[in-house]
């Protein structure tokens, strides 16, 4: 046999041999695949949007909430109606707000305003100015424009320089003029305005003549600034709880209760009262809202409290004149309308502003036009 024959044999035998071999192997068992278990839904990503000095003591509960894997929220820090709003046209779930619902507002109907914590409204200065406190009469007076110099507050002669959040219906403000007006809106005399509670501070901080309103949560430890105390009381957490401190005031978020992602809201409120966020909520020296109920109770012996010192009068009449804004007789008679429509003071304060708008009316119309110029 030639080797080429051999060759051909040999691959015969060994093709044979393993057609054999695989014959005789048993054929693999198919592994049955496990169904892979279905994940939960993640949590909706809520946006919450409010003004400044809500949200940065709100980031930190935020922060937490996220790292425990609770859900997702979008922080947007502008402005106070800019929230309130935007959750009226559900673009945002939740608004962090420092006054209440403004009652007769549209927009804010059918918004529910959640009390999460109990801060303090503290007017500040820069360090470098001498004055120390401030009344209750002198910080209504400030607002309406009839204290004009520092040596009217116990300092050196120099020009006040009221500083305010240039927003309309800021939470500080409002709840600010709440206090001393009976009305969150009242008009007033603050020359100068920032577009933010943060940018305020800054003003305030670089002006010794500077005076402004911002929270005890939003300056506390800042050395930047200075807090005025009240009547002689300084805020504090502990002034807050015992109510001590006249200008108390609570931090809120607002919502929906139809809004869209309503469960993911609700959750993160409900974590508002939680250990660990009202733990956080102590840090920024807030007193969490369920700690200190005795301060709802206290209302209306607050607000008496601080009429008392506004307005010493006892009479309506001479309360409702001490809410007059000087050189504003529409402003005026506004006010009085809201506080006291009845009011003797308000029908003259009625009839100053329409005599004012017909002179004006006058001056107009005596003034000539380019048509009548022209003949």
């Amino acid at each position: 046999m030639n080797i080429h024959a051999l060759a051909r044999l040999s691959g015969l035998v060994l093709g044979l041999s393993l057609s054999v071999a695989s014959a005789q192997t048993p054929a693999p068992h198919k592994k049955t695949s496990t169904p892979k278990a279905v994940a939960a839904p993640a949590a909706a990503a809520i946006v919450l949007r409010g003004d400044h000095c809500t949200v940065r003591v709100f980031k930190d509960l935020v922060k937490q909430y996220e790292a425990g894997k609770q859900g997702k929220i979008t922080l947007q820090p502008f402005s106070t109606v800019s929230g309130i709003d935007a959750v009226s046209a559900g673009s945002a779930d939740l608004a962090g707000s420092a006054r209440p619902a403004m009652r007769d507002r549209a927009e804010e109907k059918g918004i529910n305003f959640y009390p999460v914590a109990w801060d303090a409204l503290v007017p500040i200065t820069s360090p470098k100015n001498p004055v120390n406190n401030i009344t209750l009469k002198q910080l209504h007076d400030l607002y309406l424009g009839r204290l004009t110099d520092w040596k009217d507050l116990g300092g050196a002669p120099a020009p006040i320089n009221l500083y305010g959040a240039a927003g309309p219906l800021d939470g500080i403000e409002f709840s600010t003029r709440l206090l001393l007006f009976h009305d969150g809106d009242q008009a007033v005399a603050v020359p100068r305005v920032y577009v933010n509670t943060e940018k305020l501070e800054e003003g305030v901080a670089i002006d010794p003549h500077s005076i402004g309103m911002s929270t005890l949560s939003g300056v506390i430890g800042n050395p930047a600034v200075k807090m005025l105390t009240v009547e002689g009381l300084a805020a504090s957490s502990a002034s807050i709880a015992d109510g001590t401190y006249p200008l108390y005031s609570a931090l809120y978020l607002a919502t929906r209760d139809d809004a869209a992602n309503h469960e993911a809201v609700a959750k993160f409120i409900r974590y508002t009262d939680s250990d660990s966020a009202k733990a956080i909520l102590r840090k920024h020296d807030l007193v969490p809202y369920g700690e200190a109920p005795g301060l709802v109770d206290k209302q209306d012996a607050r607000v008496a409290w601080v009429d008392a010192r506004v307005y010493p009068a006892t009479t309506a009449t001479a309360a409702t004149a001490s809410f007059t804004p000087v050189s504003a007789p529409n402003a005026t008679a506004q006010a009085l309308q809201r506080i006291a429509p009845t009011s003797e003071l308000t029908a003259e304060a009625k009839d100053r502003a329409a005599r004012a708008n017909a002179e004006k009316a006058a001056k107009n119309s005596a003034t000539p036009t380019p048509d009548s110029t022209s003949h």
